[in-house]
């Protein structure tokens, strides 16, 4: 387990995120490769579920508004946030 996931699953535990909020950081996160697939379509199933929409779109407001050394979370956002609504066509 590499250092920045140990520290993410730490800021998970701390901040009481709920499995939602985890997921989207994990989509979202600083690492240099983008979110899989598999987690995509898992973050889009979360938002049929009006709690769990409640906190992907939280998590992704907060997200946006990173900034500095935090600009990947604003790229992978912004790439993201289309595959929720794709995706939920499909359903």
């Amino acid at each position: 387990m590499t250092t920045s996931a140990l520290r993410r699953q730490v800021k998970n535990i701390v901040h009481n995120y709920s499995e939602a909020e985890i997921k989207v950081r994990e989509a979202t996160s600083n690492d240099p490769w983008g979110p899989s697939s598999s987690l995509m379509s898992e973050i889009a199933d979360l938002t049929f579920n009006v709690v769990a929409f409640a906190e992907v779109m939280g998590m992704v407001w907060k997200r946006l508004n990173d900034h500095g050394k935090n600009w990947r979370h604003v790229y992978k956002v912004n790439t993201f946030k289309e595959t929720p609504l794709r995706l939920q066509g499909k359903h």
